[in-house]
């Protein structure tokens, strides 16, 4: 009986899809579910009975086969029913516009056909940005389906164990896609995770030509979906806007490569290179627009790194203060386990995560800190400190694929001398604050001639309100040997 409730229920939900886009069903079902779901089996056929039919767009057996799996991958994504919130992933349907997701009508018209695949892979690396800080530690994908010259569908990967770009794409089909060009930004999965293949339904819809921005290093990837495309007589071309594809992906790349996350170090410093008066005072070297943004940085990224001296110093909750974005987790490197019991850190870590990697094994003092939800990381001692490349694996284990390290010195330095940086944000008042004592940007020992220094890339400057970004990669980075 029950099954037979299942099938009637999938055959349904297939029934919808003709004129209803994916993200407002998913919504609406998701309702229905909460409704009925403590009421007997009898009226719960019942209930569904009553529901309008309506002849599918695109083939039953299509529907069903690429819908019935939503259990798994959607809704039994690692939350219960009663935690989970479907506009938290899809949007409400108060604020869902359509032309938000498709662009307005005047991107659907026939001369549409002379624009080539940079414009469409274009369109489709600005949709997958919107997946930024919610996939981690997925990479962020876009998709758009062209046909006649008209975008008929478009999508972006939207939330860690949701759907991918592609198969939001094709089940939000205006129209059969039979005979279009799929824009993707990065190769078609063709395994199984929380969700099943994308190459499946890639290959159901008919989709004559697919646009792919660069392959997937993924090594259960890896150019088997082109290949398995291509052997099911698909079209491939592989590389349209390879480096914007690689720059969109570059924390995944990185991390799926070494298996280590992709740390950023920032810091904000006068023109002379304080970032402190010789008092210690910090607050503030920076404008309001650039503490902003450094806001932002945290949104994007998955877990935020401080030293024991910073967490000492300011005790602070290193939180992510904009609306609508999730806080990284927290990661503080005490050795000695002197990270007070009151801080706001600890007092904090059941509402926002908090790691506390340290070299003490002493069971009696790390009890109090597991009792208030801390997570303790053993980690062996380096010269003094914390040996950051055992460190960075064990956080790499624990899906952690990218940290923004915001101090303070001391961790700096060690963060460059273990080679663990990727990347460096600069954040520059126009101040001179001078002071023999007054602390800069990174400390240590320091680099013993300039031939010794570590070298960097400058890939960006801009003002940010009063202030100067300067963004910089250091010369040994490995994503872009992808």
């Amino acid at each position: 009986m029950m099954k037979l409730f299942e099938n009637m229920l999938v055959m349904r939900m297939a029934y919808w899809l003709r004129d209803n886009d994916f993200r407002s069903f998913f919504i609406a079902w998701k309702r229905f579910f909460h409704a009925i779901k403590k009421a007997p089996l009898r009226m719960r056929t019942r209930a569904i009975r009553k529901l309008p039919l309506k002849r599918p767009r695109m083939a039953p057996e299509f529907c069903a086969r690429h819908i019935g799996f939503m259990e798994r991958s959607v809704f039994m994504s690692g939350r219960s029913d009663e935690n989970y919130r479907p506009d938290e992933a899809y949007g409400s349907d108060e604020n869902y516009r359509p032309d938000e997701a498709y662009g307005s009508d005047e991107n659907y018209r026939s001369d549409e056909g002379c624009r080539n695949d940079e414009y469409y892979m274009q369109r489709a690396i600005a949709l997958a940005r919107r997946g930024e800080g919610a996939v981690h530690p997925n990479p962020m994908v876009g998709a758009v389906l062209v046909k006649d010259g008209r975008v008929i569908a478009e999508d972006y990967h939207r939330v860690y164990g949701g759907f991918h770009a592609e198969r939001g794409c094709l089940l939000n089909c205006r129209e059969p896609a039979k005979g279009g060009t799929l824009y993707v930004t990065l190769e078609p999965c063709c395994h199984y995770g929380k969700t099943p293949p994308c190459t499946d339904i890639i290959i159901d819809s008919g989709v004559r030509r697919v646009v792919v921005g660069t392959k997937d290093p993924n090594p259960l990837v890896s150019g088997r979906g082109i290949q398995i495309l291509k052997d099911h007589g698909i079209e491939v071309v592989c590389g349209v806007c390879r480096e914007e594809c690689l720059e969109l992906n570059r924390i995944f790349f990185h991390y799926i490569r070494t298996g280590m996350p992709y740390v950023t170090l920032k810091y904000a410093m006068t023109m002379d290179g304080k970032t402190a008066a010789a008092s210690g005072k910090s607050r503030w070297i920076t404008g309001e627009a650039a503490r902003h943004r450094v806001h932002e940085e945290r949104g994007r990224h998955r877990g935020i790194m401080v030293g024991i001296g910073t967490a000492l110093a300011d005790d602070p909750l290193l939180t992510c203060r904009l609306e609508g974005q999730k806080s990284p987790v927290r990661i503080v490197c005490d050795s000695a386990l002197r990270l007070p019991l009151s801080s706001k850190l600890v007092q904090t870590a059941r509402q926002t995560p908090l790691m506390i990697a340290t070299a003490c094994t002493d069971e009696a003092r790390r009890a109090p800190y597991m009792a208030e939800g801390c997570q303790l990381i053993n980690v062996p001692r380096d010269d003094g400190g914390l040996k950051l490349d055992v460190l960075m694996r064990a956080l790499g284990e624990r899906k952690i694929d990218s940290i923004l390290l915001e101090g303070g010195s001391t961790l700096a330095w060690s963060a460059l001398k273990a080679g663990v940086v990727q990347r460096v944000l600069a954040f520059i008042a126009p101040k001179i604050l001078g002071g023999c004592q007054a602390p800069g940007a990174v400390g240590g020992p320091g680099a013993e001639s300039p031939d010794a220094a570590f070298k960097l890339k400058l890939r960006h400057t801009e003002p940010v309100g009063c202030d100067f970004l300067m963004e910089s990669e250091v010369i040994s980075d490995v994503y872009r040997d992808c």
